[in-house]
């Protein structure tokens, strides 16, 4: 008897955990209609529209005002665009969802789980995304190496950024990386980034000569930031002498075009003195017979 009558009050209890957690369900849920639904597409829709705008408004401005300022505008980007989409989220959330304390943590608590098990990386990478632009790892504006990709940090998006290449290309490169990459950035929010210049000529180069005619070229070229450091190095190789010019452009972006018109300035001049380059053993002419 005993017995009967405590399965008969453990079914009971059970039937009523069941029943108050279905409770509970219904309660975080609010009633699905088609004006909530076409809300939430209204709202989907003016975010994507801000944050194009943002974009083009931003891009605009940074473009159009002082170049010492171009960057610091820039940097605004991932502010702006982790408010629009805080906010979306948030109202998408009061439209369908009772935000009680209770519901609010039993919510959090199953998005984490699901994210955890079902969008570890993609989890991840939006953590790391909030960790980077306090820690100001890379910004919009920044030329950044990440692995083997190079180039200018073009976009700051919720799961990562663009990188412009050389060679025209957009790079999207998660924001996870900066866990496992090493990351190397040249100008860390300043408008200069050093740029280093190399050349190379036969051991008996007059060293005094080549050093006179690389500060030179630094000097004379309208893309020096001649407010910062120009410096000329030099290094003996099994194959000749190696000199490396390291200087600054006005603007970082220019760095490709400033490394070109500083190679053809010192060109120019080791021409004039005849300065003999190095020759690759087993590349030489045979001698005339």
């Amino acid at each position: 008897m005993n017995i009967h009558f405590q399965f008969f009050v453990l079914a009971q209890s059970a039937g009523d955990a069941v029943e108050k957690t279905a409770a509970g369900t219904r309660e975080i849920l609010t009633r699905i209609t088609t004006l909530k639904v076409t809300q939430a597409l209204i709202v989907l829709l003016l975010c994507y529209v801000t944050l194009k705008l943002i974009d083009w408004l931003v891009e605009l401005i940074s473009e159009r005002i002082a170049r010492e300022w171009r960057l610091q505008v820039k940097q605004i980007l991932p502010f702006l665009r982790t408010i629009v989409l805080t906010t979306t989220v948030v109202t998408l959330m009061n439209l369908f969802l009772n935000l009680s304390r209770e519901n609010i943590l039993a919510v959090t608590g199953a998005i984490a789980v699901a994210l955890g098990f079902a969008f570890k990386d993609y989890a991840s990478s939006i953590v790391a995304g909030f960790i980077g632009i306090f820690e100001g790892s890379y910004r919009v504006g920044d030329r950044v190496k990440i692995g083997d990709d190079y180039g200018e940090v073009v976009s700051y998006g919720l799961r990562g950024i663009q990188i412009k290449t050389p060679t025209d290309n957009l790079v999207t490169v998660p924001h996870n990386k900066i866990w496992t990459e090493a990351i190397s950035n040249a100008n860390t929010g300043e408008l200069e980034a050093q740029v280093v210049t190399e050349f190379y000529f036969a051991h008996e180069v007059d060293t005094e000569l080549v050093t006179k005619i690389l500060y030179r070229a630094a000097h004379t070229s309208r893309y020096t930031q001649l407010e910062l450091p120009i410096v000329v190095v030099m290094a003996e190789t099994p194959y000749g002498t190696h000199f490396k010019l390291k200087s600054y452009p006005l603007d970082a972006r220019d760095e490709f075009i400033y490394q070109t018109d500083l190679t053809n300035k010192a060109k120019l001049a080791f021409a004039k003195y005849h300065l003999a380059y190095p020759r690759l053993l087993g590349l030489e002419p045979e001698p005339k017979k």
